[in-house]
């Protein structure tokens, strides 16, 4: 798959990726700066949703954040801002260096894969021939194992200057596989002609686990609330398995310790991967961040009201 920004266009959304090496030590104070400038951000018009990535030990070695607006204008409109120019600047003595900055026209990474942000310096007036290195570089791509698609994204004038490749693999390793590849090395000397440096940096997009929104990953919901949501799911699928697998493995004669095991494995599995989907899908409007308090009040009653029937009916099939 590829994709040709256009520029500013309103509708089509506009996506940034920021990456940040911070300073040693300084990783809680930048995570608590990072809410802050998250919530800052849901203030303003046509902001969708961020992804928060700390680094990676052996991967990533920078935190990435991906932040989507509804447009272009409107993506400028924030990183214009007096709001934002105030948080950077309290965050500079946690950085290395200052953060990279990526701007793409379009929506950007995201879906369970690994994602590699490729930034080039194209020469002047060798567009086109960079176009069709790209095109040989995507035919190489989707031959290897895990390939998911690749979009190249142009330079939107006054805002970012490079041409930026988006490039997903389904694993980290797949995408090893090609970034170390000996058909990736021969088509890089072939481009050198065209493109003075490139930078890549890479996303980990699997992002985040039990809770993720339709609209796409952002950042996590409350602690309170991510509580309140394994709850609902967890008390069940326990009941459940106790009175129907754990039975059932401790009248076989199995020892209490291994039933207790194999009871806590089978709730993980079904919790990872049937219930906190639905139970987060169910309630997305509650989950997502910047709720109104007067719809958190009801979602929390909501669940609150799930607990009593989960009690009550668990309680007549125990009796």
């Amino acid at each position: 798959m590829k994709r040709h920004a256009i520029p500013g266009s309103d509708g089509d959304g506009a996506t940034v990726v920021i990456s940040s090496k911070v300073r040693e030590g300084g990783e809680e104070e930048y995570r608590r700066w990072q809410r802050r400038m998250t919530d800052a951000m849901h203030a303003f018009p046509g902001f969708e949703g961020a992804e928060v990535y700390p680094p990676i030990p052996g991967e990533q070695g920078s935190w990435v954040v991906v932040c989507r607006f509804s447009s272009a204008g409107r993506l400028t409109g924030w990183l214009d801002s007096e709001v934002r120019a105030r948080l950077l600047a309290e965050v500079r003595p946690l950085l290395e260096e200052p953060s990279a900055l990526e701007v793409l026209a379009g929506r950007g990474p995201g879906g369970d894969a690994v994602t590699a942000v490729i930034s080039h310096r194209v020469r002047p007036g060798r567009e086109r021939e960079f176009l069709r290195w790209q095109e040989e570089m995507r035919k190489a791509q989707e031959r290897f194992p895990g390939f998911l698609g690749v979009e190249t994204f142009e330079p939107v004038p006054g805002i970012q200057e490079h041409w930026v490749v988006l490039l997903r693999y389904d694993t980290r390793e797949h995408l090893d596989g090609w970034m170390d590849s000996a058909a990736r090395g021969r088509l890089l000397r072939d481009g050198r002609d065209c493109v003075l440096d490139f930078d890549v940096r890479t996303v980990r997009s699997a992002f985040s686990g039990w809770f993720r929104s339709d609209g796409g990953a952002q950042q996590g919901p409350p602690d309170w609330k991510q509580a309140m949501s394994v709850l609902l799911a967890l008390y069940p699928t326990v009941m459940v398995l106790n009175l129907t697998l754990v039975r059932v493995l401790l009248g076989a004669g199995w020892p209490v310790f291994l039933v207790l095991f194999v009871g806590n494995m089978a709730s993980v599995a079904l919790l990872t991967w049937a219930l906190m989907p639905l139970v987060n899908r169910a309630f997305a409007w509650w989950l997502r961040p910047g709720v109104p308090a007067r719809a958190s009040a009801a979602g929390a009653l909501v669940l609150v009201a799930g607990y009593a029937a989960c009690v009550a009916v668990f309680g007549l099939i125990a009796r």
